[in-house]
């Protein structure tokens, strides 16, 4: 399946028309760990830990070349089903056709999370006339989410600490403006060249550097 994105990449100029989303779980107390120099014999001072039932919610986002263009958070105690995915699926493709975006011309990608390879989900996307990309399963490295954007907010969480949903709202949407389109052009328009090298590695993860 990889090699079937690569070659659709080298004959169709769509990139910039791609769509992709994820979910991630965000922390409101992220703790960070910093390095200790100590000398022979000593021992490290303790790092403060996550309890075993640390408060989270989980974060829902889609995004393009130009930048996010809808995200939320899920309410506390809620689960991702198919029927909550296809609601957030009308909410994106509000604010596409609001923004203006692509002229309706959308390539969509996704991962094969049971909520968005339901058949439901499968016909509401088709419903919009979006062209769903296939997606190898467990291949994170091909998910410009996972590869790209959480792993700068994750950096940016680190240390961070939020005393309620607004105020875990008000500093995601912060992260998300300091991004510059370049920075989301960069993770959309690296995905040619992930297909290739883990096509290369006979789908072996890939060592970002």
């Amino acid at each position: 399946m990889s090699d079937q994105l690569y070659f659709l990449h080298r004959t169709h100029n769509w990139l910039d028309y791609l769509i992709t989303g994820d979910e991630k779980w965000c922390l409101y107390v992220n703790v960070k760990r910093r390095r200790q120099w100590i000398k022979h014999g000593q021992r490290p001072k303790p790092t403060p830990k996550a309890g075993l039932h640390p408060k989270k919610r989980m974060l829902c986002i889609w995004w393009c070349v130009k930048g996010v263009i809808y995200w939320e958070l899920l309410p506390e105690n809620t689960t991702l089903d198919a029927i909550r995915y296809c609601a957030q699926l009308e909410k994106l493709e509000s604010e596409v056709v609001k923004q203006g975006l692509f002229g309706g011309k959308i390539c969509f990608q996704h991962d094969n999370a049971r909520p968005h390879v339901s058949k439901i989900v499968t016909e509401k996307i088709a419903e919009f006339g979006w062209e769903l990309l296939p997606h190898p399963a467990y291949s994170p490295d091909l998910a410009p989410s996972d590869y790209h954007l959480f792993r700068s907010l994750n950096n940016y969480l680190k240390g961070k600490n939020f005393k309620n949903e607004e105020g875990l709202k008000i500093g995601l949407q912060k992260f998300f403006d300091s991004k510059s389109p370049e920075f989301y052009a960069k993770g959309i328009h690296d995905l040619p060249r992930r297909w290739a090298e883990v096509i290369e590695t006979k789908g072996e993860y890939l060592l970002d550097k």
